[in-house]
C-alpha cells in the first residue's frame, strides 16, 4: 500500500542497543513535570486544538541570517560605525556639509560611502548565502498527517507542535520528534547524527511498545490521541525527560525515543513521529550559539595606533587653531584692507574677523580636524579584510596541506586570525586522534596472568633506542615480529599460542574462552553481513570497540547478529571441537561514560545462567574485584604497566555470575531509576549499576595501539626548533603519555622529569580512611610542595642548558589550577621545555589553556579532534580542529581545520610567518603613506598661516587612499614573501620574529611613521622652493596653488609607490601591474578630470595638459623629490641589512650570496638562535654533542668564523 500499509520488517541484521532491553515500569513521583523547566505540554495529533494553540509555541521556520530586509541597512550601518575610524570619517563628512569645510561635501562623503558600501556588500553577500540555505531548509517537504488517516506533503516551515509526521529513509528529521513507530516491528530506527555532534557512526533509537503496538500504518493515526509532558527547550543533546499519557496510562520518555532535528534516518524504511520541539526550540538550534569573538593582537595594536593618530590630529588642530587665532587677532587693517587680504576676509562672517579671533580659532579647530583626517587611512580596515580573505583562500588551496586519503584540504574557517598563526608561543595539544591516528589495532593482551602478542609498537622502538632493550621482549618469545601492516583493519596481533584455535591447548583454556567470549558479547557494535561474501563488518561507537570485536572474530569468536534481546556469535565448542552458534539473551546494557569509565552487559547464556560481563579502566576495575577473583591480579597489573610503558591503551576484562533474585531486584530498581523524571536520574542509575558491578572475577587485559600519525615526531621537532613550547593534554595514564612523549620526540632521555602526582603512601592511606576534608587538605599541600620543589630545581639549574619536562596527573592538576596555586604552577610549567598533563578532563583542558593564555600574555594555539576538545579550542587564541575519525564537532568549533597534525608545521612556519610578515608590513606601510600625504597637507596649511587652505584639489584629497595607493598595499599583503617556504623550513627560528613581534613592534611602527615624515618634508620643501620663481604661463604668471598642489601630489604618488617597490621582497607580475598602474592611473585621471568643465574640476581644469606637462621643471622636480625622499630609507636599509640584519635578512643574504647549499655556513646562521632548542631530534643531537664535549668548542669556532 502506498500510504504506509506495507508489511513491517522484522529485524534480521539488527543493530539496537540501549540501557535496557526489556519493558520499563513507571512507578516514580512526577512532581517535576509541570514545574519550572518541565512545563511543555504537547497534544499529539491535535496541533490546532484550542489547548495547543493557547501554548503559543514557536513555529518551525528557522532563520540563521544576521539581518532581515528591514534591519539590514540600520544594523549594518551601526556595525560599520562602531569602528571608531569610520565614525570619525562620518563626523567629518557631516561637518563637510557646513561652511566650516575646507573641501566639498561630495568629495568627503564619496570615499566613505565607497568603503562602507564595499563592507556592506560583503556582509550582504555572506548573509544572502545564509538566507539561501535557510530557504532551502525551510522549503524541504515532509509527510504530515491531515487528521483523516492521510499523510500529505508539507513544507518544514509549516510544521506545528503536535503534528504527526512520516519520515522516509535518508531524509532529515524536520523537528525534534517523539518516535512513535517504525518499519521494524521492534519500533527501532537508525539515525546518523553527523550534523549534530559530527559522529559518523549510526545511533539506534527505539519507540515505546505502547505506541508501536498501536500504530502500524497511515490509517492507524486517524483516531490516535496522546499528550506529552516534558522538559522545556534546552541545549542538552543527550538527555530528555518527559512522560507520554496514552489511554489513561503514563509512560516514561528518554532521549532514546527522541529524533533530533537535522539528524538523518538511515537503514530504516520509514518512521512516524510526533513533533515535540519546533524551529528555534529544537536542540540543534539551541546549541547553535555564536563562537567566542576572537581578534588578533595585531588588530588590537592597530586600534591603539589609530587612537594615537587621533590624538596627533587633535593636537595638530589645537596648536594650529591657537596660531591661527593669534594671527587673526594681529591681522590689522592697512590701506583699507587686512594683511591677509588674499584669504578674502570680507566674504567671511567670522573666520577671519580680528575682532572675534577666539571664535575664529574654535571654528578653525573643526576645520583643521576635517583637513587632517587624511592622517587616518580610511581604507585600512576594508583593505585588511580583503587581504585576509585572499590569504585564507591560499591556505585553503595549499596542496601541501591536502590529505588525499580522506579528500580533506585545510580550511580557514575564519580569516580574522591569519597573522596570529605567525605569533604562536605555546601549542596545547590533545593526544588521541591528534598526535595519534585514533585508528586502534588490537596488538597484545594478558589472559590468566600470561602475556600474549608478539607485535612491537612504535613506542617500544623508541624505548629500545634509548635504553637498549624493551621490557616487552620476553625471554620466552624467540622473535619479536614486526609486521609491515595489519592484514585486517584493527587487528595487528600475532601469537601462534592462541591463533588458529591453538588457545584450546593452553593451560587456562577455559579462562581464554571466557575472555574471548566477553570481547564478542560486551559491546554495542552493529554487525553488517555482506550478502555476497558472507563477511561480517562492524559499526562501533569507538575505534577501540571495533578493534575488540574484530579481534574476537579473528581469534575464532565471531559476533554476527543481534536483535532487540539477543546477541549471536560463533565459537569453537571445547568438548566437541566443532564450530557452534551461541545465542545469548541480552538483558541490560550498562553504557560507558567518562565518569563510570566502564561498560557492562547482563546476559543469559545458552545454559540459562546469568552473567555480568564488564570491561573498563584499570583504576576502576581492580577495586571492584572479588576476593576470590584476584588470582591473576599481580601479573595482570604488571603486564598493564608494561603495556602502558609501550604506549598502549589498556582495558581490564572481568565477569561475575549473577544470582536470579539479585537480578530481579536490580532490574526492578534500575527500571524505576530510568523511569524517574528528575534531574538526578543519571545519578540514581549510576548508583544502582555501581552495586551490580561489584565482586568481579578478573580475566585479563587488552592492549590496543593508537599509532602516531605520519610525520608527528618530525613536525614536533621542527616546531620545537622554531622555539614553540608544546604541551600535551591527554586523558591517558601517565606511563602511556610519557612513552608517547618519547616516541614523538616531545621528551628525550637527557631531560630532567618533574613529576607531580598524588601516589604517595600518605595520600593513599588517607584515601582508604575516606575522610574527604583530610584527603583534600593533604592533597593540596602535597601538590604545592611538589610545585615548590620543581621551581627550586629550575632555579638551581640557573643559566645552564639543562632541559626539564613537567608531567602532572589529573588529580594534582585540580589543585594546581586553584587560584592560590595556579601562578606558581604556571611559573614552573613555563620554565620547562615540555609539559604533559595526564588524566585531564575536558574542563581541565580548557582551564589550563585559559591559564597559559592569560598568564603568559602570549598567543596560544589549541589543537584537538574530539568533542572533549571543544572547550580548549574555544578558549585558546587560535583553535585548530583535526578532521579525524571522532567526528566534526572539534572542527565545527575551530578557527582552522586540518586533516593531519603534521600540517601544523606548514600552517605555522610558512603560512603563519608569511601572514604575520605581510600584515605587519602592510599596516606599517599604510601609516607611512598616510603620514607622508597628511604631513604635506599640514605643512602647506602652516605655510598659509594655518588658514585651513587645502594643498590639493578636493577630489585629489578624496581619492588618494581609494585609487592611487590602495592596490599596491593589498598586493603586498597577499603575495609578498620575505623568505621562501623552503627557507622557512630550513631556518625554523625565523618564526620567533612573530612570537617576539619584531616586525610590528612600536620601534618599527614609529620608524615607518618617521620615514613618512621625512618623505613629506622632502616633497613639500623641494616642491615649494623649486616652484617659487618658476613661470608656468607665457604671460609670466608664477605657480599658484593648483600648480604646486598638482606637483606635490604627483611627487606623493611616485614616492609612496616607489617606497612600496623598495619594501617588497618578492616581486610578481601582480605587484608590477598595481604599482606602475597606480602611477599611470594618476596621470590618466589628471588628464580626464582636468578636461571636465571647470564648474566640476575647479582649479584642476587643464592643469596637467596646459601647465604641468609642458614644463620641464615639473618633471625635474618630480625626479629630484623621488631621489631625495627615498635616499634616507635606502641608506638606512642598506646599513641595517649589512651590519645589523634581522634574522630574515640574514637568510636573504644566504640566498643572495649563494650559500644556501653550504652546510657549514647554514649551520653558523642557525647558531644565531633567538632561543635554544630543547625538544625534538635536533635537541637530542645537540645533547649528544654536548655530552661528547664538542658542543661549546663547535659554537666558538662558528662564531669566530662569522
Amino acid at each position: 500500500m502506498a500510504g504506509g500499509g506495507r508489511r513491517r520488517r522484522r529485524l534480521h541484521i539488527s543493530r539496537i542497543y540501549s540501557y535496557t532491553c526489556g519493558k520499563s515500569s513507571f512507578k516514580e513521583d512526577h512532581s517535576n513535570i509541570g514545574g519550572p523547566g518541565f512545563s511543555r505540554v504537547v497534544y499529539c495529533n491535535e496541533p490546532g486544538s484550542p489547548a495547543a494553540e493557547s501554548r503559543n509555541y514557536a513555529g518551525n521556520y528557522v532563520r540563521s541570517t544576521k539581518y532581515t530586509v528591514a534591519s539590514f541597512f540600520p544594523k549594518s550601518l551601526f556595525e560599520q560605525f562602531r569602528r571608531v575610524a569610520n565614525f570619525y570619517f562620518l563626523v567629518t563628512g557631516i561637518l563637510s556639509l557646513t561652511d566650516l569645510s575646507p573641501y566639498g561635501a561630495v568629495s568627503a562623503l564619496l570615499p566613505l560611502a565607497l568603503v562602507i558600501s564595499a563592507t556592506m556588500v560583503k556582509e550582504g553577500i555572506e548573509d544572502w548565502r545564509r538566507k539561501q540555505q535557510d530557504i532551502e531548509v525551510n522549503n524541504r517537504k515532509v509527510k504530515v498527517h491531515d487528521g483523516n488517516g492521510i499523510f500529505r506533503q508539507e513544507e518544514w516551515s509549516n510544521l506545528r507542535v503536535g503534528d504527526i509526521v512520516r519520515v522516509e529513509k535518508d531524509e532529515f528529521f524536520p523537528a525534534d520528534l517523539l518516535l512513535l513507530s517504525s518499519s521494524y516491528e521492534e519500533s527501532i530506527c537508525y539515525v546518523e547524527t553527523m550534523n549534530l555532534d559530527g559522529e559518523t557512526n549510526l545511533k539506534v533509537k527505539q519507540g515505546l511498545d505502547a505506541t508501536s503496538s498501536l500504530l502500524h500504518e497511515d490509517s492507524d493515526f486517524k483516531d490516535f490521541r496522546a499528550v506529552v509532558r516534558c522538559e522545556d527547550p534546552n541545549v542538552n543533546l543527550y538527555m530528555f525527560v518527559g512522560t507520554l499519557e496514552l489511554e489513561e496510562e503514563r509512560f516514561p520518555l528518554s532521549i532514546q525515543q527522541i529524533l533530533l532535528r537535522d539528524s538523518k534516518l538511515r537503514n530504516t524504511e520509514y518512521v512516524y513521529g510526533a513533533v515535540v520541539f519546533t524551529g528555534h526550540d529544537t536542540k540543534v538550534i539551541q546549541n547553535s550559539t555564536d563562537p567566542p569573538s576572537k581578534r588578533s593582537r595585531i588588530e588590537r595594536k592597530m586600534d591603539k595606533i589609530i587612537y594615537l593618530m587621533f590624538g596627533l590630529v587633535f593636537l595638530m588642530s589645537f596648536i594650529g587653531s591657537i596660531i591661527f587665532g593669534v594671527e587673526t587677532r594681529q591681522d590689522k587693517l592697512k590701506n583699507g584692507r587686512t594683511e591677509r587680504w588674499y584669504l578674502k576676509p570680507d566674504d567671511a562672517v567670522i573666520f577671519f574677523d580680528p575682532e572675534r579671533a577666539p571664535m575664529a580659532a574654535i571654528y578653525h579647530f573643526f576645520t583643521a580636524v576635517m583637513l587632517y583626517s587624511y592622517f587616518i587611512p580610511i581604507s585600512l580596515y576594508v583593505s585588511i579584510e580583503i587581504v585576509k580573505v585572499l590569504q585564507s583562500i591560499f591556505i585553503n588551496r595549499d596542496i601541501h596541506m591536502y590529505y588525499e586519503e580522506t579528500d580533506k584540504p585545510a580550511q580557514a574557517r575564519t580569516s580574522n586570525l591569519n597573522e596570529e598563526l605567525g605569533m604562536v608561543d605555546t601549542i596545547l595539544s590533545d593526544k588521541t586522534g591528534t598526535l595519534t591516528c585514533n585508528s586502534m589495532e588490537f596488538i597484545k593482551c594478558s589472559i590468566a596472568g600470561t602475556a600474549y602478542g608478539r607485535g612491537i609498537t612504535e613506542v617500544e622502538r623508541a624505548m629500545a633506542v634509548r635504553s637498549g632493550g624493551s621490557p616487552l621482549v620476553n625471554e620466552d618469545l624467540d622473535v619479536v615480529v614486526d609486521k609491515v601492516g595489519p592484514k585486517v583493519k584493527g587487528f595487528n596481533f600475532e601469537d601462534e599460542r592462541v591463533m588458529n584455535g591453538n588457545w584450546v591447548t593452553q593451560p587456562e583454556a577455559d579462562v581464554l574462552q571466557k575472555f574471548f567470549r566477553l570481547l564478542a558479547v560486551c559491546h554495542t557494535a552493529i554487525p553488517e553481513t555482506d550478502q555476497e561474501t558472507g563477511n561480517v563488518s562492524y559499526e562501533a561507537e569507538s575505534p577501540d570497540e571495533a578493534a575488540f570485536v574484530v579481534a574476537a572474530r579473528e581469534l575464532g569468536f565471531e559476533f554476527f547478529n543481534r536483535t532487540q534481546n539477543e546477541i549471536s556469535f560463533r565459537e569453537l565448542d571445547l568438548p566437541t571441537g566443532e564450530k557452534v552458534e551461541r545465542v545469548y539473551k541480552l538483558l541490560n546494557v550498562l553504557e560507558f561514560n567518562s565518569s563510570r569509565k566502564r561498560m557492562s552487559v547482563i546476559v543469559r547464556d545458552h545454559d540459562g545462567k546469568l552473567f555480568l560481563l564488564s570491561k573498563g579502566a584499570d583504576n576502576v576495575m581492580f577495586e571492584r574485584l572479588a576476593k576470590n577473583g584476584r588470582q591473576f591480579e599481580a601479573k595482570t597489573q604488571e603486564h598493564v604497566n608494561q603495556y602502558a610503558d609501550a604506549g598502549l591503551r589498556t582495558l581490564i576484562l572481568a565477569y561475575r555470575e549473577v544470582d536470579e533474585n539479585d537480578y530481579i531486584e536490580f532490574n526492578k530498581n534500575f527500571n524505576e531509576a530510568k523511569a524517574s523524571v528528575s534531574e538526578d536520574r543519571e545519578a540514581l542509575i549510576d548508583e544502582i549499576t555501581d552495586k551490580m558491578e561489584r565482586d568481579l572475577i578478573l580475566l585479563g587485559a587488552t592492549a590496543v595501539e593508537d599509532k602516531l600519525q605520519n610525520g608527528v615526531p618530525e613536525c614536533i621537532d621542527k616546531l620545537a626548533q622554531a622555539g614553540i613550547k608544546i604541551w600535551v593534554l591527554t586523558g591517558d595514564k601517565m606511563e602511556t603519555a610519557i612513552n608517547i612523549g618519547f616516541a614523538s620526540s616531545l621528551l628525550r632521555q637527557e631531560m630532567t622529569q618533574i613529576i607531580i602526582n598524588l601516589e604517595t603512601p600518605h595520600i593513599k592511606s588517607l584515601e582508604k580512611s575516606g575522610i574527604k576534608d583530610e584527603i583534600e587538605l593533604a592533597s593540596r599541600e602535597s601538590v604545592v610542595k611538589q610545585i615548590e620543589e620543581g621551581r627550586a630545581l629550575l632555579a638551581a639549574s640557573g643559566a645552564s642548558s639543562e632541559a626539564f619536562a613537567l608531567i602532572i596527573d589529573g588529580k594534582s592538576l585540580t589543585y594546581a589550577l586553584e587560584d592560590e596555586v595556579k601562578n606558581k604552577f604556571l611559573d614552573l610549567a613555563t620554565g620547562c621545555a615540555s609539559v604533559i598533563c595526564c588524566r585531564s578532563s575536558p574542563k581541565q583542558k580548557a582551564l589550563v589553556t585559559r591559564l597559559v593564555k592569560t598568564g603568559t600574555g602570549k598567543t596560544t594555539l589549541a589543537i584537538g579532534d574530539g568533542a572533549n576538545d571543544v572547550g580548549m579550542l574555544q578558549e585558546a587564541d587560535i583553535g585548530v580542529g583535526i578532521s579525524g575519525v571522532e567526528g566534526m564537532q572539534a572542527v565545527m568549533s575551530s578557527d582552522i581545520a586540518i586533516a593531519q597534525f603534521r600540517y601544523l608545521e606548514r600552517l605555522l612556519l610558512v603560512h603563519g610567518h608569511w601572514c604575520y610578515s605581510r600584515i605587519s608590513s602592510m599596516i606599517c606601510y599604510f601609516f607611512y603613506k598616510n603620514i607622508t600625504f597628511g604631513v604635506t597637507v599640514f605643512l602647506y596649511e602652516a605655510y598659509t598661516s594655518f588658514s585651513a587652505q587645502p594643498a590639493y584639489n578636493d577630489w585629489f584629497l578624496s581619492l588618494f587612499n581609494v585609487f592611487f595607493s590602495s592596490l599596491p598595499v593589498i598586493a603586498l599583503g597577499v603575495f609578498d614573501q620575505d623568505v621562501s617556504a623552503r627557507f622557512c623550513y630550513k631556518f625554523p627560528l625565523l618564526y620567533q620574529e612573530g612570537v617576539q613581534n619584531i616586525l610590528f613592534s612600536w620601534k618599527r611602527i614609529i620608524g615607518w611613521m618617521f620615514n613618512g615624515f621625512i618623505s613629506a618634508l622632502a616633497i613639500f620643501f623641494i616642491c615649494k622652493e623649486s616652484l617659487k620663481h618658476q613661470l608656468f604661463d607665457p604671460n609670466g604668471k608664477t605657480a599658484g596653488r593648483e600648480i604646486m598642489g598638482g606637483t606635490m601630489y604627483t611627487c606623493v604618488v611616485w614616492v609612496v609607490n616607489l617606497q612600496m617597490a623598495l619594501s617588497i621582497s618578492y616581486f610578481t607580475w601582480v605587484q608590477h601591474i598595481v604599482i606602475w598602474g597606480s602611477i599611470a592611473f594618476w596621470y590618466i585621471f589628471l588628464m580626464i578630470y582636468g578636461a571636465i568643465t571647470p564648474s566640476f574640476s575647479t582649479d584642476a581644469y587643464m592643469v596637467f595638459l596646459e601647465a604641468l606637462a609642458p614644463a620641464p621643471s615639473y618633471w625635474l622636480t618630480t625626479l629630484f623629490v623621488m631621489i631625495f625622499a627615498l635616499i634616507p630609507y635606502f641608506v638606512y636599509k642598506s646599513v641595517q641589512m649589512r651590519f645589523f640584519p634581522k634574522y630574515h635578512q640574514m637568510i636573504q643574504w644566504i640566498r643572495y650570496e649563494g650559500h644556501s647549499n653550504d652546510p657549514e655556513f647554514v649551520e653558523m646562521v642557525r647558531q644565531r638562535s633567538i632561543r635554544p632548542t630543547t625538544v625534538g631530534y635536533t635537541a637530542r643531537r645537540a645533547a649528544s654533542v654536548r655530552r661528547s664535549g664538542r658542543f661549546h668548542e663547535q659554537i666558538h669556532k662558528d662564531l669566530v668564523a662569522f
